[in-house]
């Protein structure tokens, strides 16, 4: 038995076309039906592209802006240095006093949030010994900062702390020699010279970026803060303020003033 499969020419039209023609030949309305048809197609279709769109957009993070917190630091009272002995080594010489320099505070925020900074490499800083003074007075670095103590006197110096958070003796040392240490936890750093009693400095430890010191005017600007909420604690040699609560908007600058007594 012989079987024949049937096949359809290429150029034949299917069914679906051959009923609108019907259709349309029949009722006189093959254009019409033809674009009614086409109108379905956009609607059922069109919009979907575009909502696909609307959905990938809604998905990107909005980008935050940081802010900053400035003001000023009202220092209502100096500690005045201490007196210091004469010395022969002295003769000639600029009495460069710290005076100036105590009028620097701390501003610093209390806590910062997670993630909110990256972790940066090891920094260095130094505090110098000169005119039997330490130079800067006052300094401030993160954690893993190495700061170096070269001696610039024609004396002999003597660094060491015995505070909580480093605690450490470097030896007596000649002019134009240098000793470094290491700070690896935050906390506040009182630093003295073993030989001249009248010689003081402080070093605050952060484990954070959200700090700075202030000029001699007491003024200040804390940059590339995250928006949110933070207590800020305003710092000075004895004297520290209780912690103010703020809100740092997204991309705004926050004005916070300090009267330290």
């Amino acid at each position: 038995m012989k079987v024949e499969h049937s096949r359809r020419s290429p150029s034949a039209p299917g069914p679906w076309p051959t009923f609108l023609r019907e259709l349309g030949a029949r009722r006189g309305h093959l254009p019409l039906l033809l674009g009614a048809v086409g109108a379905a197609a956009l609607v059922l279709v069109g919009p979907q592209v575009p909502a696909r769109s609307a959905v990938i957009a809604s998905a990107q993070p909005r980008a935050i802006r940081t802010g900053a917190i400035r003001g000023r630091v009202d220092l209502r009272h100096v500690v005045s240095p201490a007196e210091r002995r004469p010395n022969v080594a002295d003769l000639g010489a600029a009495d460069e006093r710290d005076r100036p320099d105590r009028l620097r505070s701390v501003v610093y925020l209390e806590a910062a949030p997670r993630g909110a900074f990256d972790q940066t490499e090891a920094a260095n800083a130094v505090m110098d010994q000169r005119n039997e003074t330490f130079v800067p007075h006052l300094l401030a670095v993160t954690t893993g900062t190495t700061v170096a103590f070269p001696n610039s006197d024609r004396i002999y110096h003597n660094v060491f702390s015995l505070s909580k958070a480093r605690t450490f003796d470097l030896g007596r040392y000649a002019v134009g020699r240098s000793k470094s240490v290491r700070f690896d936890r935050p906390g506040i750093v009182r630093v003295f010279c073993d030989i001249h009693s009248h010689m003081s400095g402080f070093i605050l430890v952060f484990n954070h970026p959200f700090f700075t010191i202030t000029d001699t005017d007491g003024r200040y600007r804390i940059d590339q803060v995250p928006p949110g909420t933070y207590n800020v604690i305003a710092w000075n040699e004895g004297l520290a303020s209780e912690p103010k609560p703020i809100v740092v908007p997204d991309g705004g600058i926050v004005e916070l003033e300090f009267a330290l007594r």
